[in-house]
């Protein structure tokens, strides 16, 4: 199968806008999503959208020219919708509504992947948000193949069809799947794409160039999005569009001694220091030297700390 479309995936606490930053300088990506925009009962601000989306000042896209897409969670039709129409005005490139998120928090709230189990819902959020934004803006929708088995899977892709999405993101698992790796399943994706005119994305345990290719094989795809595998190898996207080899250590070095460097408004205390930890535990799975640098970072507390840290460690492997 001939890849078409790469695009970066959401990520909850893990792809913020700096890492969507260093990531869409050093890979081709055709567009980006943003973390969920939560909507409760009510118009957000731009406050809101400004925050999880700073791409928006640049109408919207990234400092290296990728699109980004603004995400919204929640259960609302009416609230969805109206929060859609303000996205679009501030800029954003076309609105995603995320029904896959499985994290205790949304799904307790009734949000994300607990929609699975209400195709109605799910039909009419889209619905009402397809209504509101007209015929003309992108409207993607992020999905599992179920809650807790995939009996739905066929029904719910259908309604979102029918709904007006313009294309169907699905993550190959069931919400009680979780990431189990072994619980992955490209093939289902493939027989959801027979029933439906829509763009297909497909997601999941894409973490190397051959998953790619398996992934496409299997889901009879052109398109894929990356979630976790590009926090693997951090130019993932250029080695399966082509055929580059992953980024060296110090390379990857450099990217984290960037990223620790940013300056962040409101950022939280530690906000640095749990950031870079949570990156080294992904390269782990692909750089064994992440393995050896965790447990020294895991001591520092403060920007400060980190940063010189990587620079003398950056300074002694350059000489």
């Amino acid at each position: 199968m001939q890849i078409n479309r790469i695009i970066l995936a959401p990520m909850e606490g893990v792809l913020d806008y700096h890492v969507r930053q260093i990531l869409t300088e050093i890979n081709q990506f055709d567009y980006c999503v943003t973390e969920f925009v939560r909507v409760t009962q009510h118009k957000l601000s731009n406050r809101t959208f400004y925050r999880l989306c700073p791409e928006l000042y640049n109408e919207g896209k990234t400092l290296s020219g990728t699109p980004v897409r603004v995400q919204l969670l929640g259960q609302s039709p009416e609230w969805m919708a109206e929060n859609a129409i303000k996205a679009l005005e501030l800029g954003s490139y076309g609105i995603d509504i995320n029904f896959g998120c499985p994290a205790k928090t949304v799904v307790g709230s009734h949000g994300g992947a607990y929609l699975l189990q209400y195709p109605e819902q799910i039909f009419n959020i889209v619905t009402q948000v397809r209504t509101a934004i007209g015929t003309i803006p992108t409207l993607s929708v992020k999905i599992r193949l179920g809650w807790d088995n995939k009996s739905h899977c066929y029904e719910i892709a259908e309604a979102i069809e029918q709904a007006g999405a313009n294309e169907i993101v699905i993550h190959g698992r069931t919400k009680i799947d979780g990431y189990k790796a072994e619980k992955i399943d490209w093939p289902t994706i493939g027989k959801i794409k027979q029933k439906l005119t829509i763009p297909v994305i497909a997601n999941g345990e894409i973490f190397s160039a051959e998953d790619a290719k398996n992934c496409l094989t299997q889901s009879h795809t052109n398109d894929i999005m990356l979630g976790r595998g590009i926090l693997n190898i951090p130019n993932l996207a250029n080695t399966i569009r082509f055929n580059h080899s992953p980024l060296n250590w110090q390379e990857v070095m450099q990217l984290l001694l960037r990223y620790a460097m940013t300056s962040i408004e409101d950022a939280k205390p530690l906000y640095h220091s749990a950031r870079i930890k949570q990156w080294l535990a992904y390269l782990r799975q692909y750089y064994p030297q992440a393995s050896i640098l965790l447990p020294e970072i895991r001591q520092l507390k403060s920007q400060n700390e980190i940063c010189n840290f990587l620079k003398t460690k950056l300074d002694n492997e350059s000489n």
